[in-house]
């Protein structure tokens, strides 16, 4: 497994990690699909440079079932923050599919959440599909009130709007 060079990411954020494993159950059994931001980790209080991936962008117009997700690619933010992606595979496999090994290419980073959606069913890829180790660590992560919802909140203004 290989590791991060030390100016590129360097971890994962412990409730960024959470949220994604969280929204891959609640999507369970489709799959779920969303985007990895960083910040710069000596902005969250640690001594040392690199990214620590910290907030998963959920896109509007995302479409799942149970063996994909498509990404409506109009939707996605061109930030500057831009990491990689996450999704899951509710059938609990962490291996790149040739699918996602045709979307790794940009981010640096991408995770693949498997069922059955724990602490220890995910695991991190290259833009080449290689597995890396990504340290999950706990830092203080400002929050945005932008960015401040849930799946719920996103499935219930969903809800509302199809009334």
């Amino acid at each position: 497994m290989r590791l991060f060079r030390s100016s590129g990411v360097i971890g994962i954020a412990a409730d960024a990690l959470e949220f994604a494993i969280e929204a891959s159950e609640d999507a369970h059994p489709d799959e779920y699909m969303g985007f990895l931001r960083g910040e710069d980790a000596r902005k969250l209080g640690l001594d040392r440079d690199g990214t620590v991936l910290t907030d998963v962008l959920v896109i509007p117009g995302t479409e799942s079932n149970p063996v994909s997700a498509t990404v409506d690619t109009n939707m996605i933010p061109n930030d500057v923050r831009a990491a990689g992606s996450v999704h899951s595979h509710p059938n609990g496999v962490l291996r790149p599919s040739d699918a996602d090994l045709m979307t790794f290419g940009k981010g640096q980073v991408h995770i693949i959440v498997g069922y059955p959606y724990t602490r220890d069913s995910w695991q991190a890829f290259d833009r080449d599909g290689e597995p890396v180790d990504l340290p999950v660590l706990d830092v203080d992560v400002r929050d945005e009130a932008f960015f401040d919802f849930s799946q719920a909140d996103i499935d219930a203004e969903l809800d509302e709007e199809r009334r």
